[in-house]
């Protein structure tokens, strides 16, 4: 039988890129992402034991994650930043070796970060390719208000994404 170590380590390894992408949706800045990364992961750790199963553990450790995200938000006392981070765009630039496919992840992402902090998370899991079970569960409504939802987004992204090129 694993060790209890061993099991969360598995569970880190499933889940940390993931839950990542979530804080840094909130935050926008890559060190209190890792910061909260770390601290929602601690939460994890002390509180292993007390997962019932009634759920899939990532959706568990996202709604952790969640929270953790927006009791720093309160105690910061600020908005999720809506512009990009110069680091996102670098990581882009060493992830694509094509220049025009560059453009479009670039603008992509500028496109999400003009996005209302909700939209911004729920396409961000959507990206993650998070089951719509899950990111319903984490968001707090239903797989069909969610599915509208990213219907949505996905038309407000599109629109973005064509004003920006007619520039």
């Amino acid at each position: 039988m694993p060790s209890q170590e061993q099991i969360f380590k598995e569970i880190f390894q499933a889940n940390s890129k993931k839950i990542y992408h979530l804080c840094f949706g909130y935050t926008g800045d890559d060190a209190a992402a890792n910061d909260l990364l770390q601290e929602t992961f601690l939460k994890v750790w002390q509180n292993l034991d007390k997962f019932r199963n009634q759920s899939m553990i990532s959706t568990w450790i996202y709604r952790i994650a969640v929270n953790t995200c927006l009791t720093y938000l309160k105690k910061e006392k600020r908005q999720a930043k809506d512009e990009l981070t110069p680091n996102i765009i670098e990581n882009v630039e060493e992830d694509f070796a094509d220049r025009e496919k560059q453009d479009q992840v670039k603008t992509l992402y500028e496109c999400i970060s003009k996005l209302d902090e909700n939209e911004r998370i729920i396409i961000t899991m959507v990206m993650d390719e998070i089951p719509y079970p899950e990111i319903a569960d984490v968001s707090g409504i239903s797989e069909g208000n969610l599915r509208v939802k990213i219907h949505r987004i996905k038309h407000k992204l599109t629109e973005l994404y064509n004003q920006h090129e007619r520039l």
